[in-house]
């Protein structure tokens, strides 16, 4: 089911219970509130407890065992009397959660209690918690509240956000409850009292949720590095909005940005060196780059795809997309586990918003969802803050960054300078990194900087060296398609048809059509007619029937 908009006229007739009364004092360091779930009858879930406690300072004692369903899906019931009620009762007995518990349960099963207030920071639930609870129609009342949308009317949930209201009684279980944190900076006072801010470290493997977590830690120490890519194109016009804001924001942070505005997702051929930053839509399943064998984020990466079921399971490296990007090294993503209609996901104009001011993922991830009781979920450590480390330290010291980061680092100073008007010390910058860390990405975007300052001349002059190169491997050929591009623009499409003749010289192992169409295009465009009828008959021989072609949005 595509994602879809929907009005949410009526839905405060079943909003939120009363705030609490009272919120307990929280002043001990946010990590040492931090409340970690395994699940008991899963080895692999308490051992990553422990690792991801001792990773982050977290008291041992803050994990909390409880034996649970080893399935990601489960039945309300079930839930409820496996997952919710033991975990409540086991907060309150450890004065997580202060309040007094009733012998009474809510018309669903529920322990009843007065609560008075929580000092959780997160409660970070570990791979081995359930994931989703499936729609339970007996639990449908025999007609709808008036005025809610009937695209509402299902009770299928993340687990993570019905968590998210533990310290509230009596809360619906149709449809959503409003996040009362949705945009608020200050996310500490009475409005933390209604709501447990929960995430997630979960993946289709324990070693990707090891990696996962010690991506945040290196993302953290030694700040975000790489380039930051944004697709757009997607079936509604508020997500696009979303994305060209983040696409802003990134450009204004410094970082060098690909944006894609076409309606298919980024291809396998896409330039996408060192992607520390990707947010994008829509496709079912992660596709293009992501596919292209060997691939991983740099460290600290953030990366989001929106689509209905991103986080339907987490357990695969191929399916949907939360579990994929997690097994390729991403530190920090969100995602739906059943249809969650676009509105009611997170905005990630938002969430990139409070990342780059300097929040931790947590916080980030509840300032931009405005759904609890939905079906939204938060993967990463709560805690890691992608822009801790100022970049003005980060580029004094960037030498001690893993060497093929380093130019990244020296890109973003060029960017920054050519916002503030210092444009040759922008292509200083620029060059000083190609000469000392040579590649063809870095080499590209020196090309790219040099025709915005110095004009087309200089650009093909600092593309020479490709014609240097023997051959060009596959991890390049992105930043080769770049380089063509830039001949052409800047008048020399005879230049770009070399590079095309030479990577397919050896046809690449993904995206052989790709670049066999853009080089009947600019043969074509040239004046080359015989040029481009030999591709074509190539073409013809390897490109798949027109239903084959997936990534469309």
């Amino acid at each position: 089911m595509k994602l879809r908009q929907s009005a949410t006229a009526g839905l405060l007739l079943i909003a939120c219970a009363s705030l609490p009364a009272a919120v307990p004092a929280a002043s001990a360091p946010e990590v040492e509130r931090v409340v970690i779930v395994a699940n008991a009858a899963d080895r692999d879930s308490l051992v990553l407890a422990e690792y991801y406690a001792a990773a982050r300072g977290i008291p041992a004692g803050n994990i909390v065992a409880l034996a649970l369903p080893t399935a990601e899906t489960v039945k309300w019931p079930e839930f409820i009397s496996t997952v919710f009620n033991p975990l409540f009762a086991e907060l309150l007995k450890r004065g997580w959660i202060e309040g007094f518990p009733s012998q009474l349960s809510d018309e669903y099963g529920r322990r009843k209690a007065m609560i008075l207030g929580h000092r959780i920071s997160y409660l970070v639930l570990m791979r081995g918690v359930p994931l989703r609870i499936e729609e339970n129609a007996a639990w449908h009342p025999a007609s709808p509240p008036a005025g809610l949308n009937s695209n509402l009317v299902c009770n299928q949930a993340a687990v993570d956000a019905e968590l998210a209201l533990l310290a509230v009684s009596g809360t619906p279980i149709l449809a959503y409850v409003p996040n009362p944190l949705y945009k608020q900076r200050q996310q500490g006072g009475p409005l933390a009292a209604a709501v447990v801010r929960v995430a997630r470290l979960d993946g289709p493997t324990p070693a990707a949720v090891r990696a996962m977590i010690d991506s945040a830690l290196v993302g953290e120490r030694q700040g975000l590095a790489g380039r930051a890519y944004v697709d757009l194109g997607g079936p509604h016009p508020a997500g696009n909005t979303w994305l060209e804001s983040v696409a802003r924001q990134l450009d204004e942070a410094g970082f060098e940005s690909e944006v894609d505005r076409t309606s298919a997702t980024f291809g396998p051929l896409t330039r996408f060196d060192a992607p520390v930053l990707y947010f994008g839509w829509y496709a079912w399943n992660a596709d293009g780059p992501f596919t292209v064998p060997g691939f991983r984020f740099p460290p600290g990466a953030v990366a989001v795809h929106i689509h209905s079921f991103s986080a339907q399971s987490l357990r695969t490296d191929a399916a949907h997309w939360c579990g994929p990007l997690v097994a390729r090294g991403v530190a920090a993503t969100v995602g739906n586990v059943f249809e969650p209609y676009l509105e009611a996901t997170h905005h990630l104009d938002l969430f990139s918003e409070a990342l780059l001011r300097g929040e931790t993922l947590g916080s980030a991830g509840y300032y931009s969802l405005p759904a609890l009781s939905w079906q939204g979920t938060l993967l990463g450590d709560p805690l890691y803050r992608p822009f801790l480390r100022p970049k003005e330290t980060q580029w004094a010291e960037r030498a001690k960054l893993p060497s093929e980061l380093q130019p990244y680092v020296a890109l973003r100073q060029a960017r920054l300078a050519l916002h503030a008007g210092r444009k040759e010390e922008a292509l200083s910058v620029a060059r000083v990194a190609f000469r000392e860390l040579p590649s063809v990405a870095v080499g590209v975007s020196v090309a790219q900087i040099a025709r915005e300052v110095e004009g087309r001349e200089a650009a093909i002059r600092a593309l020479e060296f490709l014609a240097l190169l023997p051959r060009y491997e596959l991890r390049d050929l992105g930043a080769i398609r770049a380089a063509a591009v830039l001949f052409v623009e800047c008048g020399a499409p005879a230049k770009a048809l070399a590079l095309y003749d030479k990577a397919l010289a050896q046809p690449p192992a993904l995206g052989e059509v790709e670049l066999l169409e853009e080089a009947i295009r600019v043969a074509s465009q040239a004046g080359l007619p015989a040029r481009a009828s030999v591709w074509q008959a190539r073409l013809a021989v390897v490109k798949p029937p027109p239903d084959a072609k997936g990534g469309a949005k």
